[in-house]
């Protein structure tokens, strides 16, 4: 098969990952955001439904990264979520118009951190204006007739889902911990910290090769791209 034949198969396929990542990208923010909306004009702060022994929805909010870690000013973790998202959407598309040979698996794990990243910033840049923040038991309003409870950029992130998984006492005899409770999983989080989370185990299990590879491709130069579009056609796609 001669270079003119490859060239329109490889744009072909790079069009195709295209509309793949836009559809994972556009499912998982607006499926989270629904979410988030729908918790946050429902629930007041705190409130806690429990639908399974093993599967809450409990309304909380954090200023920080994923589940509820705070770390930084606000301002940093907005503007660096941002400069994040725009950076992983940058190195996504040049791989797709290089056309390296990526598997589409590593294409969606990819898709997903960035979907994910991408659902935190609407509640950092937007929420603060957009909702009020009462006292429980009442409820937030979408567009309040007042002010909202924060400026722009500084929107707390909404979280809901949590899996108490089991938990148990330590033993008295273990120094430190013993007495105490503990709890799996106590974390609370959202989709589009699922998301992030899922993506990120598919490239440490899966697609670590691929990320490096890609990695070399962006970052290497021309040898490390011409490579990878080899090694790319010798693996396949799949």
């Amino acid at each position: 098969m001669s270079r003119n034949d490859i060239q329109p198969l490889q744009d072909g396929r790079a069009a195709r990952l295209g509309w793949l990542v836009a559809a994972i990208v556009t499912l998982v923010i607006v499926a989270d955001q629904w979410l988030k909306i729908w918790v946050k004009t429902h629930f007041w702060f705190g409130e806690d439904l429990e639908l399974t022994s093993w599967f809450h929805l409990r309304f909380i909010e954090n200023n920080g990264f994923a589940f509820g870690l705070e770390w930084f000013n606000k301002y940093v973790l907005t503007f660096g979520r941002i400069l994040t998202v725009v950076f992983f959407c940058w190195c996504m598309n040049r791989l797709l118009r290089m056309g390296t040979g990526q598997r589409t698996g590593f294409i969606v794990a990819f898709a997903l951190i960035i979907a994910g990243a991408a659902g935190n910033i609407f509640d950092c840049v937007f929420y603060g204006e957009i909702f009020n923040n009462p006292m429980p038991p009442q409820v937030a309003t979408l567009f309040p007739t007042g002010e909202g409870y924060a400026s722009w950029f500084e929107g707390k992130v909404v979280d809901m889902l949590y899996f108490p998984l089991f938990s148990f006492t330590w033993p008295g005899w273990i120094p430190g911990i013993g007495g105490k409770e503990f709890e799996f999983f106590q974390y609370i989080f959202n989709i589009a910290d699922a998301a992030i989370s899922v993506g990120v185990l598919l490239m440490l299990f899966f697609y670590s090769a691929d990320a490096s590879r890609a990695f070399a491709t962006l970052f290497g130069g021309h040898e490390a791209e011409a490579s990878s579009k080899a090694s790319g056609r010798r693996d396949g796609t799949k």
